[in-house]
């Protein structure tokens, strides 16, 4: 559309090329980046292929391969957010790689310059519950064996599950018996994470905790002996507690072993000694060294030869760099990324990891740390946009209640061929999830769609987010629903005090975490003119230990947001925006996956019952084949152009292109 003097073009009808396909396509980052033998290997997301994440391999000489054409899905979903879903080494002179197939959570080998032989199962299938998946691998060649997690469920229900380090053999024999399954050591924690052995073969090192804790409230690192056989001793706890987080572990080339821990309110790196215990902190800073373990297997930090380590650390937004141990320097790597995945490989000088910037999203990065110089290797996304349409991020801090900091990214409106100014534009407030983690300002087509069109978004890392040191984490223990919900409110006031935003078109989205406090904003505030919740939390007693409606990793993660449920039951029904449907009286969207087991429809469709008859507007939209997170580029492009059909209608402009969101009453 052509603005002139009688037909003025409003903030968010600007026409844009950036459509739905496009930032749908552009979903998803690269992951779990590793080395076998000179090549690098990482999963890599794959919207247009049914939402699989494919296994890329680069060989020395820069070719990209993708061995292992749909409908293979190298996905695991131990703890349902999975984590590290495959390995590999040089065995009999030539690399086999092994992985977690999403449908059935298998592990299969297959060797990938056979590309005639297809891959082989290596685990069995179990007829229980969600029977026996695995996550953390680390390979074994000299054993013949890949160590890792394993999680396996022994009833129907979702907490019915037990969680061990084990082996499994290379040479096939458990593919159809359980018992040829080597578990590591007692299933002594509620979880744990895949052990870590040391350069001498003697000690293997791994981290567990049990409920209520969450892995950023308390860990412990435990340690064992392993005879020559593999089998492991006893295991004992070298450090850790209730409130001492241990996210990650692992062992230098000379034996020394290496742990993350928050003991001092930041993650740090430090040298712990394996048989007392004593751990000295490497870096002494207020900088994060790590970050909030979703996935198991995630890693801030390698090891490289000769006393060097290669490390992401930070306030907000982590940088790669080089720490000496011997003297406590950090030597940041060169180039334009300012934000780095927490995936790191390493071999001898050579480190991997996949960084991105507020102009370039999520990219394959080599450092060598002799010379010390970066290079791209490979990235998700070879599509570019033209840059012109792409948001200007600025980090900001805002000030809320009592005076608090509150952490945030705005991208204001950006088009080379919109009309001239319009007064205040109308924002959209995203919410991330977690509630544990944080928004990192990375190139992303999602918000240059809005952005592109006049729709201003800020991204809040509200109080609770991680990136910020334990005390800024803690702020929301027992404030779940308060402290978020105003701190977002506190963002949305700064941009409308300044004259960024306009009071009137204001919006909230979030999913999961982040749709349960766009829903409690929406149900207990006057800030937003509509909002956009995907699938959510609604109904806090549901989602409780005693509601029993989610998964069995965070199945008591309210015990800390909201407090115990034994002891504040009121709370869980004072707070859920379910109880208080008749506060909300703006427009609103809801998106869900059906095949959520994190957070289930069942959420979605009691809000509903709660809003119906009240004359609210608001449409329901649902996936199948969807779950917690959508991943499919159909769902994604519809669930984007559903958004600014909402805005449309509530802000007074009218999106070009797209078929109208139909709102029930």
């Amino acid at each position: 559309m052509t603005a002139t003097t009688e037909n003025p073009v409003r903030h968010g009808g600007w026409d844009s090329p950036i459509d739905a396909a496009t930032a749908a396509a552009h979903d998803g980052s690269p992951e779990y980046v590793g080395l076998v033998g000179e090549d690098v290997w990482w999963t890599a997301p794959r919207p247009a292929e049914g939402g699989r994440r494919a296994l890329v391999r680069r060989l020395p000489d820069g070719t990209e391969q993708c061995p292992l054409p749909a409908p293979w899905n190298v996905r695991s979903r131990v703890i349902e957010y999975g984590g590290t879903p495959w390995a590999g080494a040089i065995v009999d002179g030539a690399p086999l790689i092994v992985f977690a197939h999403h449908p059935d959570q298998r592990l299969y080998a297959f060797r990938p310059d056979q590309p005639q032989t297809p891959p082989w199962p290596l685990t069995p299938v179990s007829a229980i519950g969600g029977g026996l998946r695995w996550a953390d691998l680390t390979p074994h060649a000299d054993r013949r064996e890949i160590w890792g997690v394993l999680e396996e469920f022994t009833g129907e229900g979702p907490t019915d599950v037990r969680r061990v380090p084990a082996a499994v053999p290379l040479d096939g024999s458990a593919a159809d018996d359980r018992g040829a399954v080597r578990e590591l050591t007692a299933a002594t924690h509620r979880f744990v994470t895949g052990p870590r052995l040391s350069p001498d073969g003697s000690q293997a090192v791994w981290t567990a905790w049990d409920h209520p804790l969450m892995p950023w409230d308390g860990t412990e690192l435990r340690i064992a002996d392993v005879g020559a056989d593999g089998v492991f001793g006893p295991a004992r706890t070298l450090i850790g507690g209730p409130e001492e987080s241990v996210t990650q572990v692992d062992w230098a080339p000379d034996g020394s072993l290496l742990a993350a821990t928050d003991r001092t309110g930041w993650w740090n790196l430090h040298r712990v000694d394996p048989a007392t215990g004593e751990a000295v902190n490497l870096c002494p800073r207020q900088e994060e060294f790590g970050g909030p373990l979703w996935k198991l297997g995630q890693r801030w930090f390698a090891p490289l030869d000769h006393g060097l380590v290669a490390v992401l650390h930070g306030v907000g937004a982590p940088r790669l760099g080089l720490l000496d141990t011997a003297t406590g320097e950090v030597t940041d790597a060169p180039g334009h990324w300012t934000e780095w995945n927490p995936t790191l490989a390493a071999t001898g000088s050579r480190v991997i990891g996949i960084g991105g910037s507020a102009r370039t999203s999520y990219e394959l990065v080599e450092l060598d740390a002799a010379t010390g110089r970066t290079r791209v290797i490979g990235s998700a996304h070879h599509d570019t946009v033209d840059p012109a349409y792409v948001p200007e991020a600025v980090a900001r801090t805002f000030t809320g209640p009592g005076g608090r900091e509150v952490h945030a990214q705005i991208y204001p409106p950006r088009n080379p061929a919109a009309p001239g100014p319009d007064g205040p534009a109308p924002y959209a407030i995203w919410v991330h999830g977690g509630p544990t983690s944080r928004s990192p300002m990375v190139l992303d087509l999602e918000i240059a769609y809005f952005t592109s069109r006049g729709i201003g978004v800020a991204e809040v890392n509200y109080g609770g987010s991680t990136g910020y040191g334990r005390a800024y984490r803690n702020r929301l223990r027992e404030q779940w629903g308060v402290v978020d919900v105003e701190d977002c409110a506190a963002v949305a006031a700064g941009l409308v005090a300044e004259g960024a935003a306009d009071p009137d078109r204001l919006a909230i989205r979030g999913g999961s975490a982040g749709g349960w406090t766009s829903a409690a904003a929406l149900t207990t505030t006057t800030t937003y003119a509509c909002g956009t919740v995907s699938y959510p939390i609604l109904d806090l007693r549901g989602w409780s230990r005693e509601g029993g409606e989610t998964h069995d990793f965070e199945s008591q993660y309210l015990e800390s947001l909201v407090g115990p449920f034994d002891e504040v039951p009121q709370r869980y029904v004072d707070r859920s925006p379910v109880h208080h449907s008749d506060r909300i009286s703006v427009p609103f969207l809801l998106l869900q996956g059906l095949d959520d087991v994190i957070c289930p429809p069942a959420q979605c469709e009691r809000f509903l019952a709660a809003v119906a008859g009240r004359g609210i507007p608001h449409a329901y939209l649902t996936f199948a084949g969807e779950s917690h997170g959508f991943r499919r580029l159909e769902t994604m492009t519809a669930c984007l152009e559903a958004e600014l059909s909402l805005y449309g209608q509530v802000f007074g402009f009218t999106p070009h292109g797209i078929a109208p969101l139909e709102l029930s009453t």
